[in-house]
């Protein structure tokens, strides 16, 4: 007969490592401090080792299959409806997945979903929309903003992971919405709800439900003040894909970005607008990126960078002027904030820039963060720009990766980020010069090519 004992042990925030004490540093993620007590529940049978169990159940156990036997299928994909979300997951969802969906609070999580769920029933899936956190009037509320759902959209309003099993089971849906998992709990486990205890063994139950059944499971997870989806860090590593929503709450752009995804690429983004019916997909995001750009100011230039196979033209803006404290002031907002300092050095020690007395500050506009190097050569542009006072012509875009040696380098598909840059009426790029050959075929604007910033600096400058 089974025994049943409560007993307290520690686990790690970020990882989920266990531990039957407490610790300051993490053994597995070497982070600090992050260690919480919870109960757990042990169960033993009679002495005997449930894992081990006799002969005959280990004899009845699973056989390991060859590899060369196994078929491979192709993915059953559901198209959600919304393009830039299809263009995120890599084409659409597939079926019996895990996805989480993770964002800072009213960044759009909830809405987002809510309209997947409008257009997978509108084409006659079957779809259960759980809530732990809304009442089913508030649910209702939000959907007559968004439009008309059919009689496939199911909601229920339930935190018990036992009644939502048995509701998934009864229902047969093809999608499943949980918002969140923060707010489901288990009878099993005596924690509260959102613990680490709770969130691991929920999502243990939903993973099991997806491979299962074949439900493709959509999760709403919080996030903490890093920005990271709240709970041990292994939530992240049971799903097979996670999205975050990126952008300010109070702006109307939002950018969905997938940092996990075992059916596809993690490059692509999806670029939103919030409003009054909801979020609404922005095709043409660089025409969007580059709203606003100011007549005849300096440090200002256009910069093309690449998220996954689709080009993006940004602006990139600059401001330096004369420090009046001993030490100079720098700031980045988007991008990297050590690069912008490398890069202010190169034109310091490689093109006789004074730049050590001067405050600096870089900014993406658009709210988007970009880590490639192939801006580079934009914010080396803008910098000059901003210190000489010298405003570029608003028809000038500019890409290349700027080495140590002040060299500009190539980069990839410079080719599709001309046309990018011609298709918004662009006549004039600045590229790296074993590009240049490349990026004049079949192109109708100028191509300039440098081979390093002097180069640049005296053929805009």
């Amino acid at each position: 007969m089974a025994k049943s004992r409560e007993s307290t042990v520690f686990f790690c925030q970020e990882c989920g490592y266990e531990s039957a004490k407490w610790m300051g540093q993490c053994p597995g993620c070497k982070d600090w401090n992050t260690f919480v007590e919870e109960p757990v529940k042990k169960v033993t049978y009679g002495g005997r080792n449930p894992v081990q169990g006799t002969g005959r159940a280990r004899a009845a156990g699973p056989v390991p299959s060859v590899l060369s036997q196994i078929q491979v299928r192709g993915e059953d994909r559901i198209s959600t409806g919304i393009g830039e979300l299809d263009r995120v997951l890599g084409g659409g969802i597939v079926q019996g997945s895990l996805t989480l969906v993770g964002g800072d609070p009213g960044i759009g999580k909830s809405t987002l979903l809510l309209q997947v769920c409008r257009h997978l029933s509108g084409a006659g899936h079957r779809v259960l929309y759980i809530s732990g956190e809304e009442s089913l009037t508030q649910i209702k509320m939000r959907a007559d903003r968004i439009g008309a759902f059919t009689d496939n959209m199911l909601l229920l309003c339930e935190t018990d992971l036992d009644v939502i099993e048995e509701a998934i089971r009864g229902q047969k849906p093809e999608a499943v919405v949980i918002d969140s998992i923060q707010t489901m709990y288990s009878e099993n486990v005596s924690a509260a709800p959102g613990s680490v205890s709770q969130v691991r063994e929920s999502t243990g139950v939903f993973l099991r439900l997806a491979k299962g059944l074949g439900v493709s499971v959509m999760l709403v997870g919080h996030v903490t003040k890093e920005g990271t989806v709240a709970g041990p860090r292994v939530l992240e590593h049971m799903v097979d894909t996670v999205l975050y929503f990126e952008g300010d709450r109070h702006a109307s752009y939002r950018i969905l970005r997938g940092v996990k995804n075992r059916f596809g690429s993690t490059d692509e983004i999806g670029v939103f607008e919030m409003r009054d019916r909801g979020l609404t997909e922005v095709r043409n995001a660089s025409e969007y990126m580059l709203e606003g750009r100011p007549d005849n100011a300096s440090g200002s230039v256009a910069a093309c960078t690449m998220e996954g196979t689709r080009p993006l033209l940004v602006e990139i803006q600059a401001l330096v002027c004369h420090s009046n404290f001993g030490i100079p002031r720098r700031q980045a907002t988007g991008t990297d904030f050590n690069r912008v300092n490398l890069l202010m050095a190169v034109l310091e020690k490689r093109s006789g820039i004074q730049l050590g007395s001067c405050d600096a500050y870089v900014n993406i506009t658009g709210g988007i963060k970009i880590q490639e190097p192939a801006v580079d050569l934009g914010i080396v542009l803008a910098v000059l720009s901003s210190f000489h006072n010298q405003a570029l012509s608003r028809t000038l875009a500019a890409f290349g990766e700027v080495g140590l040696s002040g060299e500009v380098r190539a980069v990839s598909q410079a080719r599709q980020r001309v046309a990018e840059a011609e298709k918004l009426g662009f006549q004039t790029c600045v590229v790296p010069f074993v590009c240049a050959a490349d990026c004049q075929k079949n192109s109708g604007i100028e191509i300039i090519g440098v081979k390093s910033v002097q180069e640049a600096i005296q053929a805009l400058f």
